[in-house]
């Protein structure tokens, strides 16, 4: 992502649904919108969409938090025999200003956008697409104690994690209406994460498997979970540079995206990672894409 200053913010990954190698990377651009980047890392289109932070998908179906229009821009993803045909195809206002972080999940399903915020909020919002419009209603609010960013629904679960930047992770079950945000991990207990916690994400197996992640931005590393509760630490690493020294190791990371698809370059799925440094701090910030089995190596998962 070309260019100085604090741009690059929060990646999200486009599966072909039949044509694995076409899957598309999107990253959000704080001051232009969406950069769409195929799995070599070539620039594949730019999504105008003005001032955005943090973007997530399901399906064909792609959300972003945008400070510009004060809300939710989304963007439908038609899949082609060659690619992909992307379209903005509509905003949803927010009351609370400046929405910060964005998910989006499918429960029950159902679209559903949580949108967080600088006071500790987050809304959940529920669209409805149909032809070329979405609309999205409010249907659920949680708030903790300060500020709040990256989050990520477990659709199958029916349960929502954030991270609290100055305290540690939340999970919500979603399934419950009435319950209350239940605490994953705390950087007051000592086991790995520091301020800010920033981006949150899921990687997804069979049968309830999977680990969820989170960045410990102040430290340079990522935190490993258990996906089931009591979400058991398994571990953190940090991204180095790569062997060969062309490209360069990861820093102050913000949103991260794993996903255990399984792409020709990364058979068991990939880790998506924003740097914020290329290889000056605040310059040519991008996304580093690390390859899924090497998290394994690196945590010494038990091998699929």
């Amino acid at each position: 992502m070309p260019g100085d200053g604090d741009l690059a913010d929060d990646p999200a990954l486009w599966v072909h649904p039949t044509k694995p190698a076409l899957s598309l990377v999107l990253g959000t651009n704080k001051v232009e919108g969406l950069f769409v980047y195929d799995l070599a890392g070539r620039e594949h289109q730019r999504v105008d969409l003005g001032h955005v932070n943090n973007v997530d998908v399901r399906g064909n179906l792609v959300v972003a938090s945008n400070d510009q229009v004060n809300g939710l821009s989304w963007v439908h993803i038609t899949p082609t025999e060659s690619g992909a045909v992307i379209r903005h195809i509509g905003d949803t206002k927010v009351e609370r200003r400046a929405p910060y972080g964005v998910c989006l999940g499918l429960i029950d399903g159902h679209p559903v956008a949580g949108v967080t915020y600088s006071d500790g909020a987050i809304e959940l919002w529920q669209a409805t697409e149909s032809a070329d419009t979405i609309t999205a209603e409010l249907i659920r609010t949680e708030k903790v104690g300060s500020q709040v960013e990256g989050c990520v629904f477990d659709d199958d679960e029916r349960r929502l994690f954030f991270g609290e930047e100055d305290h540690g992770i939340w999970s919500i079950e979603l399934a419950d209406p009435a319950s209350l945000p239940q605490e994953v991990d705390t950087i007051a207990a000592g086991r790995g994460l520091v301020e800010d916690v920033e981006g949150i994400s899921l990687y997804t197996l069979e049968n309830g498997g999977g680990y969820l992640v989170a960045s410990a931005q102040g430290a340079d590393r990522f935190i490993f979970y258990e996906r089931q509760p009591p979400h058991r630490l398994v571990g953190a690493i940090r991204v180095a540079s790569s062997r060969d020294g062309l490209v360069d190791g990861v820093s102050h990371t913000d949103g991260i995206e794993a996903n255990s698809a399984a792409l020709p370059q990364f058979p068991r799925g990939v880790l998506i990672v924003q740097d914020d440094a290329n290889p000056w701090i605040e310059q040519d910030q991008n996304f580093k894409l690390i390859d899924w089995r090497d998290v394994e190596r690196g945590l010494a998962l038990p091998l699929r």
